[in-house]
């Protein structure tokens, strides 16, 4: 019975939410536009070239590292010191988004690593990238590059070890059970060196592809991305020899699976995303036909495609109708002009929308102003979607609109780590209770961060 009301009240809601859907309003039209830019602008841009080559490098932990492996250096018996090192400065290799993270932190989660490692590895993956930490201290300041590298890599250990005591005991139940149903013995025991060398060329692909264009036409990082492509066919190559060494994939299905990849370069050189569509579309003919353990990686990533791809193509729909697209000036169902007075260093833009005066303002309001801006900037960066490198130029806009500096380094604290999508998966690999606390824990942090820079500013 309780089934059926429930039913009943889902049909009812959704009958209401229809009928009195203000279609005939031009910024509710607006917002869905948005919502669809956005999802557009996410496939185009970040769904080949990110999140594909994250979901095989997931699924290739969940075959080729062994769990033992994973225990032993992230597993809950793990030494901390080294855990949570290395959790808190993988982004300084991986320069990836608050989405592309979730595949790699889904793998490393399910093969064993303990809940305060993953959770540091899922932060320090957006947060910690060198290029947007340069790029930040160059457009906004060293201050705010600085105050954001410092923050991004004691965010990431001090949110790990707490989500760790928060749920100490499901921990040591976990840590129990895996020492029950995995022996020492493990069928992927091959030299460390061959598993490094075979997810160096991954995580290559993955890095370089994706390498942003600097604001500089000149120097180191400009060269590096003059190169991209041809450092990605070099890493290509490097996979293609791993297979075949280590996996006993045979040379002439390894050959005949990725020969169309340098003829695509060739015929639309302007075009290299075309021969990484084929290189990405030859890896899974290959998988499918080579050995049972290909097979298995194959399965593995689909199985990772299937859960998180989803879930994030509703979020980025939902990110874009609040909040707009990039680029897009006052475009969200919530305008920006409220975002831009919710987040100042003064009340005065907010009291104005409500026709009120500095002189009407009760005098707590400039007590609690600084705490509530600080507050509002890391919950609206935590919902926001930001892909790499993209919250420096939107937040050079909004400091340019009367953004305090306290506030500017909050959003910069939560908004790469955190999205509305991003919540959607963690949701589904950690559960409700576990994301909640984690994203509060981020908003809180994200929040004392800026009181305090923004303290020091004044």
């Amino acid at each position: 019975m309780r089934g059926e009301i429930k039913t009943g009240m889902a049909l009812l809601l959704g009958f209401l939410g229809l009928y009195f859907l203000p279609i005939e309003a031009a910024r509710f039209r607006g917002a869905i536009i948005e919502a669809l830019i956005l999802a557009q602008w996410y496939a185009r841009e970040h769904v080949l070239l990110c999140l594909v080559p994250a979901f095989f490098i997931a699924g290739a932990i969940g075959v080729f590292v062994s769990q033992q492996a994973v225990m032993k250096y992230f597993g809950a018996q793990a030494k901390k010191w080294l855990a949570y090192s290395v959790a808190s400065v993988s982004g300084t290799v991986l320069a990836v988004c608050s989405c592309t993270v979730l595949p790699l932190f889904g793998g490393i989660y399910m093969r064993g690593a303990g809940l305060g490692p993953a959770v540091a590895f899922l932060y320090s993956g957006p947060a910690i990238n060198v290029l947007a930490i340069v790029l930040t201290a160059r457009v906004l300041g060293w201050q705010l590059g600085l105050g954001r590298a410092i923050g991004a890599v004691v965010f990431s250990i001090v949110i790990g070890l707490l989500m760790h005591l928060i749920f100490r005991k499901e921990e040591q139940t976990k840590a129990a059970l895996a020492q029950t149903l995995y022996t020492e013995t493990d069928e992927n025991d091959r030299p460390l060196w061959q598993t490094v060398l075979h997810f160096s060329s991954m995580v290559g692909i993955l890095v370089f592809a994706n390498w942003s264009r600097p604001e500089q036409t000149s120097g180191f990082w400009y060269v590096i991305f003059q190169l991209r492509w041809l450092l990605v066919s070099g890493f290509g190559l490097l996979l293609s020899f791993c297979l075949w060494r280590f996996f006993l994939v045979k040379p002439w299905l390894i050959a005949a699976c990725f020969l169309p990849v340098p003829a695509m370069a060739l015929m639309f050189p302007a075009h290299p995303g075309a021969a990484f569509t084929v290189g990405a579309i030859s890896l899974v003919v290959l998988t499918s036909l080579a050995t049972p353990q290909m097979r298995e990686w194959r399965d593995q990533t689909w199985g990772f495609t299937k859960q998180i791809l989803p879930l994030l193509l509703v979020g980025i729909l939902a990110a874009g109708f609040f909040l707009g697209s990039p680029g897009s000036v006052d475009a969200g169902i919530i305008p920006s002009k409220w975002i831009e007075a919710l987040v100042g260093d003064s009340p005065l833009p907010l009291l104005t929308l409500f026709g009120a005066t500095t002189e009407s303002a009760p005098h707590w309001l400039g007590w609690v102003w600084p705490l509530w801006t600080n507050f509002f900037a890391s919950l609206t960066g935590a919902l926001m979607y930001f892909a790499t490198l993209t919250e420096v130029p939107i937040l050079r806009g909004l400091l340019d609109s009367g953004m305090g500096q306290g506030p500017a380094l909050a959003l910069l604290l939560a908004g790469p780590a955190l999205s509305l999508p991003n919540m959607l998966v963690i949701n589904s690999v950690l559960g409700p209770k576990k994301t909640l606390t984690f994203s509060a824990l981020v908003v809180v942090m994200a929040t004392l961060s800026g009181l305090i820079f923004g303290a020091l500013q004044s």
